[in-house]
């Protein structure tokens, strides 16, 4: 269909001139973008006079892109209420975890420490190493025991 060889070209256009329709679209595109970016400047309050730069086209091209394709998009209606409800089902489950975790570490130290009790030996053990107590203490076991 858009074949341009010299065989199905129109008498007296060249190859150049069958590429022209091309051209025009794109300029009549660029014309559309300048349009709509006065319309803009003038709602905005901006110069008009101002000439367009490269940076400026290029910014309405973008723009009409993003345009196009936020256009599309169609939101799920309760994308909302279901991503809430998910976060909220993981943070039940976070908080329910971690009272778990803590009981069970809490448990945990109280048996250990109710264990290490358990270990120690019944038997006063010799609090002062003080010879002086020492005697006292032998000193007084015998003596008890024989005047009874």
């Amino acid at each position: 269909m858009n074949d341009t060889t010299p065989d199905r070209t129109e008498p007296g256009r060249t190859e150049q001139d069958a590429m022209e329709p091309d051209r025009t679209e794109a300029l009549n595109s660029t014309e559309e973008l300048n349009r709509r970016e006065l319309n803009r400047t003038e709602a905005a309050g901006v110069d008009p006079g101002r000439t367009a730069t490269a940076h400026d086209r290029t910014e309405l091209e973008l723009r009409a892109a993003l345009e196009a394709l936020a256009g599309g998009v169609q939101a799920a209606p309760d994308a909302y209420r279901t991503a809430r409800g998910d976060w909220l089902r993981r943070e039940r489950r976070r908080r329910l975890v971690l009272a778990v975790l803590i009981t069970v570490v809490f448990a945990l130290a109280t048996l250990i420490g109710l264990w290490v009790l358990n270990q120690a030996p019944s038997d006063p053990g010799v609090i002062f190493s003080d010879a002086r107590t020492a005697a006292q203490a032998a000193a007084g076991s015998g003596s008890g025991s024989g005047s009874g």
